[in-house]
């Protein structure tokens, strides 16, 4: 947690904003388990997948050690793919992830089901949140279990959009 709190100090400093959420991470991360395809189920809002849907993130252990992260998705009715890389840090729910060249944001496992078939993974600023699940679609207990962990973590869950998943 120590590590966290500087984190976010120095996001703090260097943006002059606040971090108005609690980002904190799981303190576990079984790497095998975790790898392979996950479906967004919902997101905040941004530019880099607005108007996404069927929305799937591919998690695959490079020979290097680090991670290529393959999401893809249908936008105006054609496939589009970004291609990634995570790099593991220090802490192991925490992994620095790039989709432009050396620039490096924070990907944070905030919430992660004993069974890993859920998550909830958030960012190093309040503007980003994502849930994630091993099937295109949640329960009604699961997701409502998932939306009142990140509502008790000062996320406005009202700005979720639930990602149109469909075969």
């Amino acid at each position: 947690m120590k590590t966290t709190a500087f984190f976010n100090r120095i996001l703090t400093w260097l943006t002059g904003k606040k971090l108005t959420v609690d980002n904190s991470v799981v303190r576990e991360l079984d790497l095998d388990r975790f790898l392979g395809s996950w479906y967004e189920v919902a997101r905040f809002n941004h530019f880099f997948e607005r108007g996404m849907e069927q929305t799937k993130a591919n998690y695959v252990l490079r020979d290097d050690g680090n991670i290529d992260v393959i999401n893809t998705g249908i936008k105006n009715g054609k496939p589009k793919m970004a291609k990634g890389k995570a790099k593991l840090t220090d802490i192991p729910s925490l992994l620095r992830v790039s989709f432009f060249g050396p620039f490096y944001s924070d990907y944070r496992v905030m919430l992660l089901d004993a069974d890993y078939r859920y998550m909830l993974i958030g960012s190093g600023s309040d503007n980003y949140l994502w849930i994630l699940s091993r099937t295109p679609e949640l329960t009604d207990s699961i997701r409502k279990s998932i939306l009142d962990e990140a509502k008790e973590r000062g996320y406005d869950i009202g700005k979720l959009i639930w990602v149109k998943q469909e075969p």
